[in-house]
């Protein structure tokens, strides 16, 4: 099997709900209203309290409640709110997800660890539409629940890594491919723009190919997140390309905010979006 074969078969397990389709379009017809997609939305009393959540949550920031939906798509946009649709879809699908093979506080913790460590140094290095960073570095290793579902000792196997081989080359050498490969390819069936898609299928080569400061910043993102979780693993000094902090035109001093915000923020959002499992 390669990484389109897996995104194919588990496609039919976690499809996107029509709703995220309806918005698509809605997004796609410039006549469109606030109140177009707030009716959309609304049909899912649960998926409407948990994208409120968010929106009024420490990643936006803003003064004052945000109490409905139109009131959010005002604010933040409708980009936005379909990136939150998204994550809202990855929550459901964890939920449903009964596999001993992943280890879910893991795998959650280093999601959204990523997701917010994205999107936080996409704001210093003045990135713009930073959504979608925080959707990528939240989607980048969703292959590891397909291939747990469909081959759970492969996936087993995987799971050994330490500090001597990163995650992603150990699912290389035993799969031949890794699981940010799957996820760009059950994201593009998903039909999901190439910008969410380019960074989660080149990061792991940033140091060899420059495509975009997106690459760049799902590469830091991804390492700090396995710092925070393994710290008895993996160290700053050894993931860490300063090279980068030219490129992206930061400082040590912006990724280091970068740890604090993600640090400070994982846990919040876990209890939002994921309410239960922590």
């Amino acid at each position: 099997m390669n990484a389109y074969d897996y995104a194919v078969q588990a496609n039919g397990s976690f499809a996107l709900p029509d709703a995220c389709f309806k918005v698509k379009e809605l997004m796609a017809n410039e006549s469109s209203t606030v109140e177009d997609f707030a009716n959309v939305i609304s049909l899912d009393p649960s998926m409407t309290s948990r994208l409120l959540q968010i929106a009024n949550s420490a990643i936006y920031n803003f003064t004052g409640e945000i109490s409905t939906i139109s009131r959010a798509i005002t604010i933040i946009g409708t980009a936005a709110i379909y990136n939150m649709m998204l994550i809202d879809v990855a929550a459901t699908a964890f939920k449903h997800f009964s596999n001993d093979i992943v280890d879910l506080k893991r795998f959650w913790y280093l999601s959204v660890y990523s997701a917010l460590a994205a999107k936080n140094l996409a704001i210093k290095a003045n990135i713009p539409d930073i959504e979608r960073l925080f959707v990528a570095g939240l989607l980048e290793n969703f292959g590891e629940l397909l291939v747990a579902k469909i081959n759970p000792e492969i996936a087993k196997k995987v799971d050994k890594y330490h500090g001597e081989y990163l995650p992603w080359q150990v699912q290389k050498h035993l799969l031949g491919f890794t699981y940010t490969d799957i996820s760009a390819e059950l994201l593009k069936i998903w039909q999901l723009p190439e910008r969410v898609i380019l960074p989660i299928r080149h990061f792991n080569e940033a140091k060899s190919i420059q495509i975009n400061k997106d690459v760049h910043i799902l590469y830091l993102a991804s390492r700090l997140a396995l710092i925070d979780r393994f710290p008895e693993r993996f160290s700053y000094d050894a993931l860490i390309d300063e090279a980068f902090f030219k490129r992206l035109v930061i400082t040590e001093q912006d990724l280091q905010q970068a740890q604090k915000f993600a640090q400070d923020e994982t846990h919040n959002i876990l209890t939002i979006i994921n309410a239960g499992m922590f």
